[in-house]
């Protein structure tokens, strides 16, 4: 654990007079948890403020910005790389009592949410109107609107509806400084000027903080329907994955699950594949009944050729759920595998998926390492979870390895360093092997127009 700078007098009064009662957060006791997400790395902040108002952010951050305090940004904490880690010390602002649903138009398909809103209670509150907010994380029924818009979130049903950033259109936000601007709108069509919209989405929390998002909606598909499928081995799974769109097939969410992952879930929960399969489909459709029942058919007659060795169709709710909740208890049966791991979401082009599973299987294999492989095949996101003992350091040092050799391998298929997570602090070491030095200093320059003086979440992302 490392220790934050200590608060300095003034700082502490101002904090108490601006955030009364419990809004302000000073003890080392309460601030510990501020420190840490669901990366597991941790450092102290010097303080922590749970405001309930905008105006307690614009004085926030006037006064951060004139003494120069780092301002950390936080939701639910749930992001896997380090974003909300406060390795500067500084102030860590929960969103946690920003979280009202502002306004839902049935008219105008639109919702105004403040960004502490929790993801799927938003989604089972627009049901009800039978409106749709389309992005799903696997950490939907926790991660807020908010932080899902920070690292511009992606999920299960991407590869049909796509992510975060195309279902926000507004946002209003405050500057280091203390102004608050009003990005975007409520229209669905947009193009007067830069999109600051899109570029606020993913950016981690270095430009500013966000208080308010207009959100686009969609009228909730009046069916839905999934299969699942178990293989022999992966690659025959990723053929079946390639041959769902060749088949002229857009589903709304195409999940993966190699024989490792697949072992992690079934070590913690009751799984109806058999034991012999080596990897799992899960494809979802939707649309109306008569829609969804033909789209079903023609996967069934599509993942044939690649030989199937069990195939669930489900098309009541409750069993849909079944096999979806399979999916979202990866990252928790994951740390039942092993004491540690590193937590990569590689993206590739979808035709070099069985290359990039084959070259991780024998990175793994060569490595001695359980490699736990799974994702959103829809769209060629895989997420690489390297288990390991990091008090070993032999086995420490091999984990690291096998990560520099994966994300060499993605980068060499012309994919990605990340697909959804962001880069935060696990995968700024990398980044140069992405991004040129023009394109580093062209994003840093960007980042002074907004904060001139770097103390929006510093030392992540770029």
């Amino acid at each position: 654990m490392t220790h934050a700078p200590l608060l300095a007098a003034d700082t502490r009064r101002f904090l108490e007079k601006t955030f009364p009662g419990d809004a302000a957060v000073t003890s080392p006791e309460e601030m510990f948890v501020y420190g840490a997400d669901a990366s597991r790395r941790h450092a102290m902040p010097s303080a922590v403020v749970r405001p309930s108002t905008v105006e307690q952010i614009q004085e926030l951050l006037a006064f951060a910005q004139a003494n120069r305090l780092p301002i950390l940004p936080r939701g639910r904490g749930t992001n896997t790389v380090g974003d909300c880690v406060p390795t500067a010390g500084g102030i860590v602002v929960s969103t946690a009592r920003l979280n009202r649903i502002l306004e839902i138009d049935a008219d105008d398909f639109v919702a105004v949410v403040e960004p502490g809103v929790v993801t799927g209670d938003l989604q089972a509150a627009l049901a009800k109107e039978r409106l749709f907010y389309a992005p799903d994380p696997a950490s939907v029924k926790f991660s807020t609107v908010g932080g899902n818009a920070g690292t511009c979130a992606g999920g299960m049903r991407a590869v049909k509806y796509g992510v975060t950033r195309d279902h926000i259109l507004g946002i209003e936000a405050v500057l280091p400084g203390g102004e608050l601007i009003h990005l975007g709108g409520r229209t669905h069509k947009n193009v007067v000027g830069l999109d600051l919209t899109r570029l606020f989405v993913g950016s981690e929390g270095t430009l500013g903080l966000m208080t308010r998002l207009t959100l686009k909606l969609l009228p909730l598909p009046a069916a839905t329907a999934t299969l699942a499928l178990a293989f022999a081995d992966v690659d025959a799974a990723l053929t079946a994955a390639g041959d769902v769109f060749r088949a002229g097939i857009l589903p709304v969410a195409l999940e993966f699950m190699a024989r490792e992952a697949m072992a992690a879930v079934a070590a913690i929960s009751d799984v109806p594949w058999p034991a012999e399969a080596g990897a799992v489909l899960l494809i979802r459709v939707d649309g109306s009944p008569a829609a969804v029942a033909a789209d079903l058919r023609l996967l069934e007659a599509a993942t044939s050729p690649a030989g199937p060795i069990w195939t669930r169709p489900a098309a009541a709710r409750a069993d849909e759920e079944a096999l979806w909740e399979l999916r979202r208890l990866l990252n928790p049966a994951s740390f039942k595998a092993a004491p540690d791991k590193i937590s990569d979401d590689v993206t590739v082009p979808r035709g070099q998926l069985r290359a990039a599973a084959a070259g991780i299987a024998a990175v793994a294999d060569e490595l001695r390492l359980k490699i736990l492989l799974f994702g959103h095949v829809g769209d060629g996101n895989l997420h690489v979870n390297i288990m390991h003992d990091a008090a070993n350091l032999d086995e420490r040092d091999r984990a690291q390895t096998a990560r520099e050799r994966i994300l060499s391998l993605c980068l060499t298929l012309r994919g990605t360093l990340s697909g959804e997570h962001g880069v935060g602090l696990a995968k700024l070491p990398f980044i140069d092997r992405q991004l040129s030095p023009l394109e580093r200093d062209l994003m840093a320059r960007i980042k002074a127009a907004f904060d001139p003086h770097g103390i929006m979440n510093p030392q992540k992302a770029y």
